[in-house]
């Protein structure tokens, strides 16, 4: 599938191909656009080429003086679209853990069908204390953050009731090698895999281990992301997470997440690889 740190910059080039077009359509050079709007004319070819993101004020006067200000409109509101897709950590941490772990519990209580696809640890809901601390500190520590480790963890414990509570259902898909990473030590790791065993039977929940050993043929290496509804796909990153809405990104989203569960084992074959990564503790 398409790399979603491209995913972004495409979104950016369409934009700014929709600008082209209208000033074509216009029937006037970018030179004279650049002039009528006050502009040095290389703003235009930035614009155009998706190398600077468009003010509100920018998109207003392009389509101003290209006769289409009934485009004005959509066009703002794509703009701000994809400048939400892209959000750095740093800016949704500057506040602390706690309050960036706040901010995505709206979207956890309106969520109904939960799909999540991870690599290299285990998914939040499905974390134990111990596994989600370790994670908590090991992030305020890389990036530099305020100590609210453990009001941040309260917030990331309180989120997790939503696998026993209300109609949400869950999908998760775990790759045997995120239960071989040791996470907060071994005793954590091993109350960590032993709680998985535990969660995979609730009713509401579906849990897939993909062996190290299934066969990739049909499927490359992917992005870790979560699916929430059919309405939007989060994407994390080492410097920012990915909020795709798209319907046509999500949809590949979706099918990429059937293809992975035909890799994965279920039930008491996916409780075996778990116990198998318990005993590899030592």
């Amino acid at each position: 599938m398409t790399s979603s740190s491209s995913s972004v910059q495409q979104a950016k080039q369409a934009l700014g191909q929709r600008f082209r077009e209208i000033r074509k359509d216009a029937g006037i050079t970018a030179r004279e656009l650049a002039h009528r709007a006050g502009w040095h004319e290389s703003k235009c070819s930035r614009l155009e080429h998706g190398r600077t993101p468009p003010s509100d004020a920018d998109i207003r006067a392009w389509t101003y003086h290209c006769g289409a200000l009934d485009q004005t409109e959509d066009l703002i509101a794509t703009a701000r679209g994809i400048q939400g897709m892209y959000v750095e950590w740093r800016r949704i941490e500057r506040a602390g853990l706690k309050r960036a772990q706040e901010s995505v519990v709206p979207l956890f209580e309106r969520t109904r069908v939960f799909r999540a696809y991870s690599s290299w640890l285990v998914p939040g809901p499905l974390q134990t204390e111990g596994y989600t601390r370790a994670l908590l500190r090991a992030t305020a520590r890389r990036r530099g953050l305020v100590d609210d480790v453990e009001q941040a963890l309260t917030v990331r414990m309180e989120r997790s009731r939503i696998l026993h509570q209300g109609s949400h259902r869950f999908a998760f898909l775990i790759e045997e090698s995120a239960l071989r990473k040791r996470i907060g030590g071994i005793e954590v790791m091993a109350g960590q895999l032993a709680h998985l065993i535990t969660v995979a039977t609730l009713p509401s929940m579906s849990l897939g281990v993909i062996p190290d050993h299934a066969d990739r043929s049909a499927i490359p290496p992917v992005e870790d992301f979560w699916i929430f509804d059919d309405a939007q796909v989060n994407v994390e990153l080492v410097s920012a997470y990915l909020n795709v809405t798209q319907p046509h990104e999500v949809s590949l989203y979706a099918r990429t997440f059937g293809l992975l569960q035909g890799l994965a084992v279920y039930g008491a074959t996916a409780r075996g690889v778990i116990t198998s990564a318990i005993n590899a503790l030592g």
